[in-house]
């Protein structure tokens, strides 16, 4: 019983990843037109940075030989890639030569992490209403 709680943790984990990810990706999307910022300067891209988390117990870990792991959020960070610019010499937050530089988030590429985010989410929810049924059951043939 205890590896079908491994399981349980490995999904959960991966689901709380995959929600930061589409938070993200809400937040890049909600700033795809934001031309300044508190800091100043356009709305900067954040990316999510994943890494593998340590969920491992003794009977699940003898069985893949080795620890478990599932998925955290290590950290969120600004994207590095080039803002683009576009003459709009109208625009308030253009500068002396009628350039404006726009955020460096693009809509397609939002979309793309989305369903990749939400698909993942999906996966894993499965994977966890399928353990959870197994283990109900395991629960009934033991009566």
């Amino acid at each position: 019983m205890k590896s079908m709680f491994d399981i349980m943790k490995i999904s959960s984990s991966g689901m709380r990843a995959q929600r930061t990810r589409l938070e993200v990706v809400a937040q890049n999307m909600a700033n795809v037109h934001t031309t300044r910022t508190e800091e100043g300067g356009p709305y900067r891209k954040k990316d999510v940075v994943l890494t593998a988390q340590d969920v491992s117990e003794a009977k699940f870990s003898r069985i893949f030989g080795g620890k478990v792991e599932g998925v955290k959020v290590e950290d969120v960070i600004e994207s590095a890639k080039p803002f683009e610019r576009i003459q709009s010499p109208g625009h308030p937050d253009a500068d002396k030569e009628g350039y404006l530089t726009l955020p460096n988030v693009n809509i397609m590429e939002e979309m793309t992490d989305m369903i990749s985010a939400t698909r993942a989410y999906e996966a894993n929810s499965s994977v966890l209403q399928t353990t959870k049924q197994m283990v109900q059951k395991s629960l009934e043939i033991a009566r």
